[in-house]
């Protein structure tokens, strides 16, 4: 898709492990400076239907967000729709993990839409967003290793 942007690393921990990281929304706040605070607020173990409600802060301004999990497959796959509709957006995205140099590849993606006047800065966000894919991989594979 022409609004997406990927970045991948290595993390040096099984595939489950890593997983069951990225699984719990909470641990966000570990690896994007950008999440002020994150909750859970649905109800049972994480799944398909998972809903985890935001604040984060971009370019100086304090917005809340809304991620339900669309696609759970232990210990694979992980994806996301965003489900709040502030000027930019993640449509879709997700994790990708598999097996890799003794320890996991991870891959993350998300397809960005613009709305209202997001439309007209789409392109500026999606540039930062292509930039920095690979360290934010890198950020979370720091915070996988770390606990």
């Amino acid at each position: 898709m022409a609004n997406d942007f990927r970045g991948s690393a290595v993390v040096e921990r099984p595939p489950d492990e890593v997983f069951d990281f990225l699984a719990d929304g909470e641990n966000d706040r570990k690896f994007s400076p950008r999440v002020q605070e994150i909750e859970k607020v649905t109800d049972g173990p994480v799944g398909v239907g998972t809903v985890y409600r935001s604040t984060v802060k971009d370019a100086g301004m304090k917005t809340k967000r809304e991620f339900e999990i669309t696609e759970f497959e232990r210990p694979s796959r992980i994806r996301w729709a965003e489900r709040s509709k502030n000027m930019i957006t993640a449509a879709a995205g997700g994790y990708d993990l598999e097996p890799a140099d003794g320890g996991t590849r991870l891959t993350i993606f998300n397809e960005l839409e613009g709305h209202g006047f997001g439309k007209l800065i789409l392109p500026l966000a999606l540039r930062a967003a292509r930039k920095d894919a690979d360290p934010f991989a890198n950020r979370i594979k720091q915070a996988v290793e770390a606990g």
